[in-house]
C-alpha cells in the first residue's frame, strides 16, 4: 500500500527518517529542501527523482547540492538537481512542445515530442494534459483550426488556406473541415454562407438574451439592453448564413439556456461549438473551471494555465467568449478585487457575481 504523503516541515525539523520517507514516496513537497547521495553509484539526487529506489544503508542526505558535491559526489543527469524545480522544468518542458507543435508543417507525433523531452510517450502525454489543459493532439488540433479560420479571411483560396493552416493534402482539410468550421471552408470565409444557424431572442433577469446554434451545438449566447442590436451584431458575425428563426423546438432549447442564467448552481449539459485559438480554448477551460461563487484574477487565471506574463492575452480571450454565462469571464476581477471590464457590461457582471455569492 502507498504511504500518504508526508507535509513539508521546517528545515530544523527534518530528520533522516523524514527524509527517507520522502524519498520512497518522492514527495514534491520537499524538492530544493535536501538532495540524496548515492553512495554506490556517486551521484546525488533530488529527492523524487524517478531512478529506482536505492538501499537505504547506501543513502546519504545534505542540505545543498554544493554540500553533496564537496562530499565527492556528481549532480545525476536524469532529475538535474542543479536545474530548475520538476514542476517548473516539466511547464518549461512543455512550453518548448506548445511552441513545436505551432511551428510545425505537419502534427508532429507523440513519440517524437517525447523525444525532444526526454520522457516516455506515455509519461510525456500525461504531463502535458496536465500543464497544457488538453491532450497533445488536441492542443494541435485546435492550433491548426485557429490558422484555418483566420487564413480563411485572407486567402484567395481554400486550398491555400488550407495548406498554410497545416494540412499537407487538401483531401485531409476538407474531410475534416466541418468538424473544424462547423460549416463548409468556403462558407465560413465568406461570412457563413449556406451555414444554417438558428436563433431565437428571449428576455431574462439580465435583459435581453439571444441564443444561436448551429447543427454541431450553441455557438452564441449573448446578452443586451435591445433585442435588436443583438441579432444585428449576429447578422455581421455570419453575413451569408441562413439565419433561421427558432421553432418551438429550438425555443425549448432557449429556454433552458435562460434557466441557466437564472439558477447559477445548476447543470448545463448542452452541446457547444465554440471557437477559438488553442490559447484561448486553454484559457476558457480553466474558467469553466472556476466554482460557482468564486472569483479569480487575471494574473491567477494566467498562472493557472501556466502562462504567468500573458495576462493580456488572457483579458483577450475572456473578451472574446461569445457563450456568456457558460463560460463564466464575468467572474474574472482585477488583481484588487475591483470590477473590471465585461463584455455585457459591468453592472451585469455585478449582479452576476452577487446572485452566485447568495447561492
Amino acid at each position: 500500500m502507498t504511504r500518504p504523503l508526508i507535509k513539508a516541515l521546517k528545515k530544523s525539523d527534518i530528520t533522516d527518517d523524514v527524509r527517507w520517507s520522502a524519498v520512497v514516496e518522492k514527495n514534491p513537497a520537499f524538492d530544493g529542501q535536501f538532495v540524496v547521495g548515492v553512495k554506490t553509484t556517486g551521484i546525488y539526487c533530488r529527492p523524487t527523482c524517478a531512478a529506482r529506489l536505492p538501499k537505504r544503508q547506501n543513502v546519504t542526505f545534505h542540505q545543498s547540492c554544493g554540500e553533496a558535491e564537496a562530499a565527492g559526489f556528481r549532480a545525476c543527469k536524469r532529475c538535474n538537481p542543479r536545474g530548475p524545480a520538476r514542476a517548473a522544468h516539466m511547464a518549461a518542458l512543455m512550453t518548448k512542445a506548445c511552441k513545436h507543435i505551432e511551428n510545425s508543417e505537419d502534427e508532429p507525433k507523440l513519440a517524437q515530442l517525447a523525444s525532444m523531452a526526454d520522457l516516455s510517450p506515455f509519461h510525456f502525454q500525461r504531463v502535458f494534459k496536465e500543464i497544457v489543459g488538453v491532450s497533445p493532439k488536441a492542443y494541435a488540433t485546435a492550433h491548426r483550426q485557429g490558422q484555418v479560420r483566420e487564413n480563411l479571411r485572407s486567402a484567395k483560396r481554400v486550398t491555400d488556406a488550407a495548406f498554410d493552416a497545416g494540412f499537407n493534402s487538401s483531401g485531409r482539410f476538407y474531410a475534416t473541415s466541418t468538424k473544424v468550421l462547423g460549416m463548409t471552408p468556403k462558407a465560413y470565409r465568406n461570412g457563413g454562407v449556406g451555414a444554417d444557424i438558428c436563433f431565437a431572442v428571449g428576455a431574462c433577469s439580465l435583459g435581453a438574451i439571444l441564443v444561436a446554434a448551429s447543427a454541431k451545438g450553441i455557438t452564441a449566447i449573448w446578452l443586451g439592453d435591445d433585442p435588436d442590436s443583438l441579432v444585428r451584431d449576429l447578422q455581421k458575425r455570419f453575413a451569408k448564413a441562413n439565419l433561421i428563426g427558432g421553432d418551438r423546438a429550438f425555443e425549448r432549447l432557449v429556454a433552458k439556456v435562460i434557466a441557466f442564467v437564472e439558477t447559477p448552481r445548476a447543470n448545463f449539459d448542452l452541446p457547444l461549438d465554440v471557437k477559438g485559438t488553442a490559447f484561448q480554448h486553454r484559457v476558457w477551460m480553466a474558467l469553466r473551471d472556476v466554482p460557482t461563487g468564486s472569483t479569480v484574477s487575471y494574473a491567477e487565471l494566467a498562472s493557472r494555465i501556466d502562462e504567468p506574463k500573458a495576462v493580456r492575452a488572457v483579458a483577450g480571450a475572456c473578451a472574446a467568449n461569445s457563450v456568456a454565462i457558460v463560460i463564466p469571464c464575468h467572474r474574472v476581477v482585477r488583481t484588487d478585487g475591483a470590477l473590471s471590464g465585461y463584455r455585457w457590461g459591468v453592472a451585469r457582471k455585478r449582479r452576476l457575481l452577487d446572485r452566485e455569492a447568495k447561492g
